[in-house]
């Protein structure tokens, strides 16, 4: 029987909501290559969560592989559920309860460690995770004619960008460091002006789900793709 290999890069399964996102997450495996693998796939955008559980409990491929994954994140946008789906009932609330609940599952997959999951989330439309790789701002990512103004914005520094266009999207992305700092400030800005729970390096995954929850009910302007980035990057200094 052939020796078992040791795994000497972190692995880590990225689940995307759109074209946009996969490419993203491609140029960050390329980026990072050395020492990480980062695997995207792309996902039905209205069960990002769903699916991705359905997948660990019946593809093979992944079923199997949970004790070499290191970390799952999910990219994706956070949309005001109360505007698209108007009722008496907060929709914003009931969708994170319910993609809390599956987040939990996919942690307890694998005991001592369990699996990190990792929530990259952006107000409205990830071109404004884009934006922020040229520019600190903040604007309503709410409406239509909000994320069309993004887009616009993001246009006047690379006139090509379409969604899904993956040369657009690599030029953008070689910004990342820019777009962790400006992001970051965003959070604190929250935190300082708003009333956003503050993660700090004796957080809990409990501090952590309750920052979430906040983000994905409160309908501000925010990103927390910085994360992944600042994980990526603290990993190789530990590593120096």
């Amino acid at each position: 029987m052939p020796r078992k290999q040791k795994k000497t890069k972190p692995l880590i399964c990225v689940f995307c909501e759109g074209e946009s996102e996969v490419a993203y997450a491609n140029f960050l495996q390329h980026e990072f290559q050395n020492n990480f693998v980062i695997k995207s796939r792309k996902m039905t955008s209205t069960r990002l969560f769903e699916e991705t559980k359905l997948l660990f409990q019946k593809n093979a491929t992944y079923r199997n592989s949970i004790d070499s994954i290191d970390e799952i994140w999910f990219f994706f946008d956070v949309e005001d559920y109360n505007l698209l789906t108007p009722s008496s009932q907060d929709e914003n609330v009931l969708r994170w309860n319910q993609r809390l609940q599956i987040i939990r599952e996919l942690r307890k997959l694998r005991k001592k460690p369990g699996v990190t999951v990792r929530l990259l989330m952006t107000s409205g439309c990830v071109e404004y995770w884009f934006l922020l790789h040229f520019e600190s701002s903040s604007p309503s990512c709410v409406t239509s004619p909000d994320k069309e103004n993004i887009i616009s914005n993001l246009k006047k520094y690379i006139p090509s960008y379409e969604k899904a266009h993956v040369s657009s999207i690599e030029q953008i992305a070689k910004n990342y460091s820019t777009a962790e700092s400006n992001s970051r400030k965003v959070l604190d800005n929250l935190s300082h002006s708003q009333g956003l729970p503050k993660l700090t390096a004796s957080s809990t995954i409990r501090d952590e789900d309750e920052r979430n929850q906040w983000l994905c009910t409160h309908c501000k302007t925010f990103s927390t793709v910085h994360e992944a980035i600042s994980f990526l990057q603290n990993f190789l200094r530990k590593r120096a």
